[in-house]
């Protein structure tokens, strides 16, 4: 190779490379492909062109178990669309105690209350990790600012969330202990793609509020009834249907109104 080609391919290479922090971020980014959006309910109940817009300042980012993604009282920096990860979204007392108020799956977005003011109404932690996309407040203020399908998605979405909470905090007063173990385990059956749960005795007590014991003594009456099987760290499902049978109410009201609110919402 002669100087001038040597030249030539330096120039190349170095036009090749990101001047700028940004630029290198944005470049080692996954790239965001329609069919990956696809995978959460909301962002593939958008019109195409609408979706595209947004392509820009998605970001696909893993969320591994246990991270936190905000904390009640903070101010809102991002909103988190899941697609295979499952958020817990909790209220902690000051004691420290926590109880579990709503799940968020492939059907939904995290952080939805940017609507209602600038601050986090709950904290949000991940329960079963995986992936979502991440997208910064002020854009998704800016997209429901300018109007189409994505203010009437997120409103309706927030709609079936408070619905489940509401259901939620019924379901926490007037329901058995196996009720709401069932309710628990079929709205993460729900957003798994499978009938097996990773998950620990000790992390359902804390969601629910109850003492380990009385989810050691649900959590048996259920196997000893052929509905679940039990090992230690992981859950799986052998009877759906029983386990609806069993949630009564505390499932099927949150579940249907969930269908209901977002039912054609696209159109």
């Amino acid at each position: 190779m002669n100087n001038t080609q040597l030249g030539g391919a330096t120039q190349k290479a170095k036009n090749q490379i990101p001047a700028t922090s940004e630029e290198l971020k944005s470049a080692s980014r996954p790239v965001v492909s329609y069919s990956g959006t696809q995978q959460n309910e909301l962002l593939a109940a958008l019109p195409r062109q609408d979706l595209e817009t947004l392509f820009e300042h998605l970001e696909l980012v893993p969320l591994p178990f246990g991270k936190e993604l905000f904390e009640y009282g903070s101010k809102l920096e991002y909103v988190y669309f899941p697609t295979t990860a499952i958020v817990s979204l909790l209220y902690v007392m000051e004691d420290g105690a926590t109880t579990e108020i709503a799940v968020v799956g492939h059907e939904g977005v995290v952080g939805v209350s940017l609507f209602m003011g600038e601050r986090a109404m709950c904290s949000a932690v991940v329960q079963s990790a995986g992936y979502g996309y991440r997208l910064k407040t002020q854009y998704l203020r800016d997209a429901f600012n300018r109007g189409g399908a994505l203010p009437q998605l997120l409103m309706r979405y927030t709609n079936a969330l408070f619905a489940q909470m509401a259901q939620n905090a019924v379901g926490g007063r007037h329901s058995s202990i196996e009720q709401k173990l069932c309710r628990w385990l079929l709205d993460r059956l729900d957003r798994s793609p499978t009938n097996e749960l990773k998950v620990t005795q000790e992390l359902i007590s804390i969601m629910l509020g109850v003492r380990r014991e009385s989810i050691t003594a649900a959590a048996g009456k259920l196997q000893d009834e052929g509905l679940i099987q039990y090992r230690r760290g992981n859950i799986t499902v052998l009877d759906r249907a029983g386990l609806e049978e069993y949630a009564g109410e505390c499932y099927k009201v949150a579940k249907s109104e969930y269908d209901r609110l977002l039912m054609d919402v696209a159109r």
